[in-house]
């Protein structure tokens, strides 16, 4: 999982609560349990229309917006069904960041799983950073090291994040990469359960 220290990039403003994850990635594109490839289908029903063309309203279409690694959302993003597809189709298509008032639980969750950084702020700020955004090609920096997201303007406004997740993502470990990081204490009990009870072990 590639660590999460320091993000630089263009944020798209995504003024829709209760977005779901049926919205994020519709279940016609959970066939697959690649990750690769899934940001076509990200936002696929709003993006698009019936015959598949862009929608030019639907503001991941508009070229001001192309790149943007941050997203700022509406109240209770990732609400609905639970999908690992929603965190994979986001880092997919290039966004490394979902800034919101609110997150259902589940994708919260599943987000620090995939290195994806959700940041939830105060709906006033959340509301200053989508006006921001809404001015086109801008920068925004989110440092997960001081825990602040910065707005062009230099706006800063300081986030919340349980020590342990912000530990995780600093370094890039998912729930398999903390477990090998205690390999050799693991190597050393099961050395030392052979040691003593022999009989446990599986015959030659």
């Amino acid at each position: 999982m590639q660590p999460f220290i320091r993000l630089d990039a263009k944020a798209a403003p995504l003024d829709i609560d209760n977005l779901d994850t049926d919205q994020i990635i519709p279940k016609q594109f959970l066939k697959t349990v690649e990750r690769e490839g899934l940001g076509k289908g990200l936002f696929y029903d709003l993006r698009f229309d019936e015959a598949g063309a862009p929608k030019p309203d639907f503001v991941l279409n508009d070229p001001r917006y192309a790149g943007a690694g941050v997203l700022i959302a509406g109240d209770n993003f990732g609400c609905g069904s639970s999908r690992e597809h929603a965190p994979w189709a986001l880092l997919d298509y290039g966004v490394r960041c979902v800034v919101a008032p609110s997150f259902a639980d589940i994708f919260y969750n599943n987000c620090f799983q995939n290195g994806l950084l959700p940041v939830a702020l105060p709906a006033d700020q959340v509301r200053a950073l989508m006006g921001e955004a809404k001015g086109g090609n801008h920068v925004f920096s989110v440092d997960l090291e001081s825990q602040t997201v910065t707005a062009p303007s230099g706006a800063a406004f300081r986030f919340e994040i349980d020590p342990g997740r912000k530990e995780k993502l600093l370094k890039g470990l998912d729930a398999i990469g903390e477990t090998l990081q205690a390999a050799p204490a693991i190597d050393t009990f099961e050395h030392r359960k052979a040691l003593s009870q022999p009989w446990l072990e599986p015959a030659a």
